[in-house]
């Protein structure tokens, strides 16, 4: 049997930050090492956020902003420096960036710009490569 989610529809930004207050007034810890964690209305509100983020950054415009070449932008990017050279090559046709590009560049923007005031607990759970899968 399929699990009851949500409806998915925009969400007012200052609404759902208001109600993920509300909620972490009354929210009880989670047991660690409880997986699945369930998908409680926390979540949902969380995921909808997420899903309707408009965060990212053009190519072109970090490339702006910032000194760096193609190849570092394809390194960001997970992506070729033949794709992020066609995207900056306006003669012919080639794919645009995604939205998983663009979002990229936006979090290496934040990271560029915020390093310093990030804590480093939110840094490390961003960054560090380990095995977090649970067996």
């Amino acid at each position: 049997m399929a699990k009851k989610r949500f409806i998915h529809h925009p969400i007012d930004y200052r609404e759902a930050m208001e109600g993920l207050e509300q909620l972490g007034q009354h929210r009880e810890p989670r047991e660690e090492n409880s997986y699945p964690c369930p998908i409680t209305e926390r979540e949902q509100i969380l995921i909808r956020l997420y899903s309707y983020c408009q965060l990212g950054m053009t190519p072109q415009r970090f490339y702006q902003k910032w000194d760096v070449t193609h190849e570092d932008i394809a390194l960001i990017c997970s992506c070729s420096v033949h794709t992020v050279n066609g995207w900056f090559n306006t003669s012919r046709r080639c794919y645009p960036p995604t939205a998983g590009h663009l979002r990229h560049l936006a979090i290496m923007d934040f990271l560029l710009e915020d390093f310093e005031t990030i804590p480093r607990e939110l840094l490390d759970r961003l960054c560090l490569k380990e095995d977090r899968m649970v067996n």
